[in-house]
């Protein structure tokens, strides 16, 4: 049974789901600000983010700890090619990566939560803190891809 953290979870990404379906597929293309990294990069990033992050659940849920690299997110995003695919695309990965990703944290016991993470060169956390970050760390996001009258 998912615990009260993975149900929250779990909501909190189908939150951001329907927002990006919100967004408008013609501004893709378009800088978040000028000389910034395109709506389909940010998308991107995202999406890294949710790679690297289920590396991190799943080993201090089943190792009971983490300690691994940062994430060097510039050659990440340059290396997928994120600006050459279609919006759809971009969207369709984010829905799936996120199943994934909700379907990890489904399964971690209550008790590794408290699982000592290590990231890079930056001071421990907790498994707990880093669900929690991530989450905060995709609605940063979001709130990037609106248009700029939109956001607030």
């Amino acid at each position: 049974m998912p615990t009260q953290l993975a149900g929250s979870f779990r909501n909190e990404l189908d939150a951001i789901g329907q927002a990006l379906l919100a967004v408008s597929p013609g501004l893709a293309d378009t800088p978040w600000r000028p000389g910034g990294w395109t709506r389909k990069q940010i998308l991107g990033h995202m999406l890294d983010s949710a790679t690297n992050n289920r590396q991190r659940f799943v080993r201090a849920a089943t190792e009971g700890c983490f300690d691994g690299p940062n994430y060097d997110q510039e050659p990440w995003v340059n290396a997928h090619g994120y600006g050459c695919q279609s919006w759809d695309t971009l969207l369709r990965w984010w829905k799936v990566e996120h199943e994934i990703l909700a379907a990890v944290v489904d399964l971690i016991p209550e008790e590794r939560f408290e699982a000592s993470c290590v990231v890079g060169d930056d001071a421990p956390v907790t498994l707990r803190f880093l669900i929690e970050d991530y989450v905060m760390h995709q609605r940063h996001h979001l709130a990037q891809l609106k248009p700029p009258t939109a956001r607030g």
